[in-house]
């Protein structure tokens, strides 16, 4: 007799013993050789495929855990604050003649070009505004050794002066404002602090210092 006509042999190449289905197991779930092709397994999540990489992402900076910043409020808020700095005494000076004053002192001795390069005014705005601040013998003209037809800039040490006391003010009424806040005000000021600077100094010669 061949192996044919024994029974449960199974024909064809390949074939052998087949193992019954468990209790409970889909149909079509016996294995052995011969049993069909198998379904494709899930890419693993591991170190470094894109699966993992995508929910390191997705984890680590989940869309509703960015804060929304009302950038109306803080602009105002900002206003508003640097209103309070500069309300108090400014030696009968406008905002915009502190800054240059402050810029001159910074970066000084500067030609009035630029000067009016860094304070974004037209020629005909900064030549008053420098002699307003000549006037109160805040700052002085000299010549430039390279270019006589020129001139340049320079803070005085009375405009100095004014300066250092407008700084102070500002800083005393800062600092008394400060005294109002809680601890946690103050603590999640402390931790903002960076934030503001890093704004402030989007441009570094935008305003006094």
């Amino acid at each position: 007799m061949t192996a044919a006509g024994l029974p449960g042999a199974a024909s064809g190449p390949g074939s052998g013993p087949r193992t019954a289905a468990r209790p409970g197991d889909p149909p079509g779930a016996a294995s052995g050789p011969g049993s069909g092709p198998r379904r494709p397994r899930p890419p693993r999540a591991g170190p470094g495929s894109p699966v993992s990489a995508q929910a390191a992402v997705a984890g680590a900076a989940p869309a509703g855990d960015v804060p929304s910043i009302d950038v109306a409020r803080l602009r105002l808020a900002i206003a508003r604050l640097s209103r309070r700095l500069r309300r108090h005494q400014l030696a009968g000076l406008t905002l915009t003649q502190v800054a240059a004053l402050s810029t001159v002192d910074r970066s000084g001795p500067l030609r009035l070009s630029e000067l009016a390069a860094v304070e974004g005014v037209a020629p005909s705005t900064l030549t008053r505004l420098v002699a307003a601040l000549e006037d109160r013998g805040y700052v002085e003209r000299g010549t430039v050794a390279s270019d006589a037809r020129a001139s340049e800039l320079a803070i005085t040490p009375r405009g100095r002066e004014v300066l250092d006391r407008i700084r102070q003010d500002s800083t005393t009424v800062l600092a008394s404002g400060l005294a109002s806040l809680q601890p946690d005000q103050l603590a999640a000021l402390a931790v903002a602090l960076p934030a503001i600077e890093q704004l402030a100094d989007g441009d570094a010669d935008d305003g006094p210092r």
